[in-house]
């Protein structure tokens, strides 16, 4: 299906939570020393967490090149993009230590793909996001985006990743995003589904800034019931649809935003997290991710998505092939393979040595 095809994988995490500063570094390091605990210390994990994680393995150890190409194969992944994956640098600064270390990995290196670029953290709302920005950029040349997560849920029992509602579309934030857009740098638009307006004031303000919408806008509650109140019932799931499916084509609508196939395995989505290495069942993905997919291809066209695996945060609910095989099934003889996988991401990130 993707045979003799080199693939761009245009997001990707990569983490060390005993080497380096995460939220979880301190209970990954008393799991590490005494396993035997794990078990009490992921019941003391607040619900919001669980649910966005599934299974807490995989935040509590490390994913790093060599994990990400075991992951992988047998597809022939041939560049990644890094998103900044929640960097706990102290100061204003700190987060220019997550470019520092992604830049020091050995990708490229005993099969693993190279590095293609970097997607930075930077706050449009803070006064010194240009002194950031400068340093992010002096620290590596493949610097290519900057994301901040935007995603918030009224529902307490969903985790929210700011505490603003409507935060892209705030006026603090759309007058510091000219230090993003000065530098021709790439926004990473996270929200949920129904934040997905949002996107569409940023991309209007900016039209000159590509805008690159992650993971469908996150439809929570989509696949199942999430948090206190969210995705309960058929009828409430159906509203959930009903509504992203206007919202993104009014995202789509923005000539300078482009969408990535991806994260629709995240257990927040509402999808039952299995146990530990028995993914949901094929079917049970497919037909989750079948409308979403088919709409948004419809109303981006294909030269503006492409495929992206999200992982480990996918990882809980399914094989990183098989999400990618799911994908060209569904989409079937309307799925340009060359652009979907590869050629639309190179573009996007400006990364080089693709022809």
């Amino acid at each position: 299906m993707l045979d003799g095809l080199r693939l761009i994988d245009p997001h990707i995490h990569q983490w060390d939570p005993y080497t380096t500063p995460r939220e979880v570094s301190l209970p990954a390091k008393i799991v590490r020393r005494v396993p035997v605990i794990k078990g009490a210390l992921v019941k003391a994990v607040p619900r919001p967490d669980r649910e966005f994680v599934g299974d807490p393995q995989y935040v509590l150890a490390p994913y790093l090149p060599q994990n990400y190409l075991a992951d992988a194969r047998p597809l022939d992944v041939e560049a990644i993009v890094h998103i900044e994956a929640a960097w706990h640098g102290k100061g204003p600064l700190g987060s220019v230590g997550e470019t520092r270390w992604i830049a020091s990995l050995p990708f490229g290196v005993d099969g693993t793909p190279r590095l293609g670029g970097i997607v930075v953290r930077a706050d449009p709302t803070k006064p010194d996001v240009a002194e950031v920005l400068d340093a992010h950029l002096a620290a590596s040349n493949l610097v290519r985006g900057v994301r901040l997560s935007a995603a918030h849920h009224d529902d307490p029992g969903v985790r929210s990743w700011t505490p603003r509602a409507g935060l892209l579309a705030s006026r603090d934030f759309l007058a510091g995003f000219s230090a993003v857009a000065d530098r021709s740098l790439t926004f990473e638009a996270w929200v949920y589904s129904h934040q997905l307006r949002d996107v569409a004031v940023l991309a209007r303000e900016y039209p000159e800034t590509t805008i690159v919408l992650d993971h469908y806008g996150t439809p929570v509650g989509l696949g199942g019931p999430r948090g206190a109140n969210t995705g309960t019932t058929e009828a409430e799931r159906t509203e959930i649809l009903s509504r992203w499916r206007e919202d993104i084509a009014a995202v789509a609508a923005e000539p300078n935003v482009v969408a990535k196939h991806s994260g629709l395995a995240m257990p927040v989505v509402g999808l039952p997290t299995p146990p530990a290495g028995s993914p949901v069942p094929r079917e049970q993905l497919r037909d989750l991710m079948a409308p979403l997919v088919e709409h948004t291809e419809s109303v981006f066209g294909p030269d503006r998505t492409m495929w992206a695996s999200n992982f480990p945060m996918d990882k809980p609910n399914t094989a990183l092939p098989r999400a990618a095989k799911l994908l060209v099934e569904i989409l079937g003889s309307a799925a340009q393979h060359e652009k979907l996988f590869r050629a639309n991401a190179a573009r996007v990130y400006r990364i080089e040595g693709v022809s």
